[in-house]
């Protein structure tokens, strides 16, 4: 295993990067940091800590195919900051997972988590891999694998994954079977997003998708606008996009597209979400049970009052941005908005709810199965709400102040939030000599 610590200044990705197909996730993070940097009263020094992150583990993942044969994977855990508690991030599997875009989606993390008020700092990692090329068996010796080659890294105390892109509850089980082998005791708190059957929290899956549904609401709410007299549009309907979807479907509003990797439905009198399986019940099913199809491209087009983007990062950017025509964009997705297209969202006033807050759910939960793990003492779907629902009351709070006394967008206050909770703890605990 490779342990890499970062302190050297990296200039170039510092540069102002104006091209939507050039910027990473580490420079539209490092982009977003210096922004709410510039509202805040803060110690220059901080802001230059939290450009890198602490440790980025880098490893190599061999592994036996069913055929006999042997591949070998590279896998990665970057670990940004952990000035308020335990790095706390997801694993994914997927073919273009890299160093930057881990250390980027790890910085994020830190933000959501302190925009929430978590007790967590932020890590994120994976392994380059196809999780579609690989059988269940084969998936599971590269999970236990990983969790041999990480088990000095993480910890329940030191740093929680989870499930994110091709890992799932189940391969939060076989990482901490492995890890807790490994350790010669059961460790539950080692992962979050197991099922609860082994330590998991009812209500996990759901929870990403359930906080967007429940900004969306607050978002209406905030504008008088009637849930009853919204239109929304969801991109992906994935675990996030069909939670979010079908919550919105239940309290009144009229989710008119909803989509997969394959294009999308849309119905302008209103989808009865719960009739279309998610990804996750069908995979890619969603044309199948459409009427009317339509591309991704043009769902995020659509005249609606609100669009989720809840696919893929990335996905409205300065050649899409002049065309969308929602008056409210609630980010589903990590990253669906590039830098550029967000300054244009916010010269046209469409206010966007920056991933950080709506998909926040996910982390909030995983806090809350943390606590289970960690009292043995689990708690009823209906508790996990309300203490969810409760969360993202505060959080939107805590973030419509900044919004109003600052007059910034609300991405600028939810990092404002983030960053002032962050850098007082920094102050607090100081610099290590």
């Amino acid at each position: 295993m490779v342990s890499q610590n970062h302190t050297v200044h990296d200039k170039s990705s510092d540069a102002n990067t104006e091209s939507d197909g050039s910027e990473s996730a580490l420079e539209t993070a490092r982009r977003q940091l210096r922004h709410a940097a510039i509202h805040i009263d803060i110690d220059p020094s901080i802001v230059e800590r939290l450009k890198y992150p602490k440790k980025v583990h880098e490893v190599t993942v061999p592994i036996k195919r069913d055929d006999g044969t042997v591949d070998v994977f590279t896998g990665y855990r970057a670990q940004h900051d952990s000035v308020r508690g335990p790095f706390k991030g997801g694993l994914r599997y997927h073919p273009e997972v890299t160093r930057d875009e881990c250390v980027g989606l790890g910085m994020w993390m830190t933000w959501k988590c302190a925009v929430m008020d978590l007790p967590f700092g932020g890590a994120k990692g994976g392994v380059a891999v196809n999780p579609k090329e690989l059988s269940t068996d084969e998936k599971e010796r590269l999970t236990r694998r990983f969790a041999q080659e990480l088990r000095e890294s993480i910890g329940p105390n030191q740093d929680i994954p989870a499930p994110d892109m091709g890992t799932d509850p189940q391969t939060m089980a076989w990482l901490m079977d492995a890890y807790s082998m490994q350790k010669g005791e059961t460790t539950p708190g080692v992962v979050t997003g197991k099922p609860p059957v082994v330590g998991g929290s009812k209500g996990r899956e759901e929870a990403p998708g359930r906080s967007v549904a429940i900004i969306t609401q607050l978002v209406c709410e905030y504008y008088d606008r009637r849930l009853k007299e919204t239109t929304v549009a969801v991109q992906g309907y994935g675990s996030v996009g069909a939670n979010a979807a079908r919550l919105l479907d239940d309290w009144g509003a009229t989710v008119v597209a909803i989509s997969d990797v394959n294009g999308a439905m849309y119905d302008p009198e209103g989808i009865e979400t719960t009739s279309v399986p998610s990804h996750d019940e069908e995979p890619e099913a969603v044309t199948k049970y459409a009427e009317n199809i339509i591309s991704n491209d043009e769902l995020l087009t659509l005249d609606v009052d609100v669009l989720i983007p809840a696919a893929l990062g990335n996905v409205i950017t300065k050649e899409n941005v002049e065309a969308i025509a929602a008056d409210f964009v609630i980010e589903g997705a990590n990253g669906p908005t590039t830098s550029a297209a967000d300054s244009v969202l916010a010269e046209r006033d469409i206010a966007v709810i920056p991933d950080i807050l709506a998909n926040a759910g996910g982390v909030t939960v995983s806090y809350f199965e943390w606590l289970q793990d960690i009292n043995r003492r689990a708690w009823s779907l209906e508790r996990v709400n309300d203490e969810l629902d409760a969360e993202m009351q505060a959080a939107w709070d805590a973030v419509r102040e900044e919004f109003e006394q600052r007059d910034v967008t609300w991405r600028d206050a939810a990092y404002i939030v983030a960053l002032s909770r962050i850098a007082e703890a920094h102050e607090a605990r100081g610099l290590w000599p």
